[in-house]
């Protein structure tokens, strides 16, 4: 074995993960398996979702792998140190790739890593194994995009980038073989009634949102061809026979002609299956919204965040606040599931920002919307501007850069009352809306949503800081 491929999403060690049951694959490592193996490397994935920290260890004992490549996101940091560990005790060399890790590089290099990948992993990987194989973690300069402590004066040095793969076609797909993708779908079918496969059609996001993070593919936006992503579904669903598809862009619907392309390859190949996927305002109109209907989409999800159109224009998002409702109530017209992505919380808001942000909600009236509370991740512009006034509520290696906060911001209180407010007004204003004569679930939601308002009032003057 060369190498060995892993990440830190254990289902049934997360509470959280475990009330949603949404797993998905971890598409980022079977890119590398497939890549790695078609240039002839021993790549082995250890799918870490259904078992357990202790099965890691037990598999470093027995297999012991020279090098272990561990993909690390926000979210499974604590995970992640907890395996640098057991690669170290059982005498591997730590490579880490991912978003997390190019944010954070001298702290997981000071925690046991020996190389942090920055940016795409195919390329790197392929030239950095033989290098890890004859010189170990020694003598790395020459290598494009990767960080790493120097052995002489003990500094992190980041190297030069490295050029993002051109032609996304010439990759091989995803090496879903590696892992049991029917595991996958068996959750889904017992928890959702319906089991999904999810694939990506492009690679990175040209938008410049400032809270979002970029630290795999910059602003590149680089799309695979319609005959090559058609290629792949159809490979998905003559090997797993899946009930939907998860297209996990970041805009699936960015570029208009891509897409009426993709429409005509899969009907010409008689392809049509369920899917769900992202999008934003500014990039649905009526004749792509038809197509997606034509094509089996059932629900989209629109990257709203805020009803407020100087909320919008602070995090140059780029988008029309009062068009959302327009695009919802199209996408409805069409049959089309519309959820929404809402975020509290931003630098700046007021509550005449996040009454806004209900009103539109009341307007709009999606099938279903999420809300988080907006954290500054690191090394995003959203950061940057709030730096001076970031707090941590958690040590580094116990939290995410979801505890971090911002100094003078409303309290978590505040903000988990105005949720409160938020779902349940929008919900009653939907069940009026709707002639529904449920009563008791009608005084539900205004009693919640009178609640949730009096909480925000009563913790209005708490602050962060």
């Amino acid at each position: 074995m060369d190498i060995l491929l892993t990440h830190g999403y254990y289902l049934y060690e997360d509470p959280h993960e475990l009330a949603v049951m949404r797993p998905y694959p971890p598409l980022g490592i079977l890119y590398l398996s497939a890549h790695l193996k078609a240039r002839g490397f021993d790549a082995q994935v250890w799918d870490s979702t259904f078992r357990s920290g202790e099965a890691f260890r037990e598999f470093l004992a027995r297999e012991r792998p020279p090098v272990v490549g561990i993909y690390t996101n926000m979210m499974t940091r604590r995970n992640v140190l907890k395996m640098i560990r057991a690669c170290k005790e059982n005498g591997a060399l730590v490579v880490l790739g991912g978003p997390e890790p190019a944010n954070y590089a001298e702290e997981y290099l000071t925690r046991g890593a020996d190389v942090v990948v920055i940016g795409e992993g195919e390329l790197t990987l392929e030239e950095l194994l033989p290098h890890l194989a004859r010189f170990r973690a020694a003598k790395l300069g020459p290598i494009q995009g990767i960080a790493y402590r120097d052995d002489e004066d003990g500094k992190v040095v980041q190297t030069a980038p490295r050029p993002y793969i051109a032609d996304l076609d010439a990759q091989p797909f995803p090496d879903r073989a590696a892992i049991s993708i029917p595991d996958y779908i068996k959750v889904w079918r017992e928890n959702h009634g319906q089991g999904a496969v999810s694939l990506i059609t492009a690679r990175g996001c040209a938008y410049k949102c400032t809270w979002c993070s970029h630290a795999v593919y910059g602003y590149t936006h680089r799309r695979r061809s319609p005959q090559n992503v058609v290629a792949e579904v159809e490979q998905i669903l003559e090997t797993y026979q899946p009930d939907l598809l998860w297209y996990a862009d970041d805009v699936f619907t960015v570029h208009h002609r891509w897409l009426d392309s993709y429409a005509d390859e899969l009907k010409r190949r008689g392809i049509r299956i369920p899917f769900e996927t992202i999008s934003r305002e500014d990039r649905l109109n009526e004749q792509v919204v038809r197509m997606l209907a034509e094509m089996g989409c059932y629900r989209i999800w629109v990257g709203a965040e805020s009803g407020s159109q100087r909320i919008l224009d602070a995090m140059k998002r780029r988008t029309d606040a009062k068009r959302v409702t327009e695009v919802v109530h199209l996408l409805q017209r069409y049959g089309i599931d519309a959820g929404m992505f809402i975020m509290l919380g931003y630098d700046g808001e007021e509550l005449s920002d996040l009454q806004d942000t209900v009103d539109i909600l009341k307007e709009a009236s999606p099938n279903v919307f999420l809300t988080t509370v907006a954290y500054p991740i690191k090394n995003t512009p959203y950061y940057h501007q709030v730096a001076d006034k970031v707090i941590a509520r958690k040590a580094w290696e116990e939290g995410s850069d979801r505890d971090l906060t911002v100094a003078g911001r409303h309290s978590p209180r505040f903000y988990s009352y105005a949720t409160r407010w938020m779902v349940n007004e929008v919900a009653w204003h939907k069940q009026l809306r709707s002639g529904e004569r449920d009563l008791p679930r009608m005084a539900k939601s205004f009693v919640n949503a009178k609640i949730g308002r009096v909480g925000m009032m009563l913790s209005q003057r708490e602050v962060e800081g």
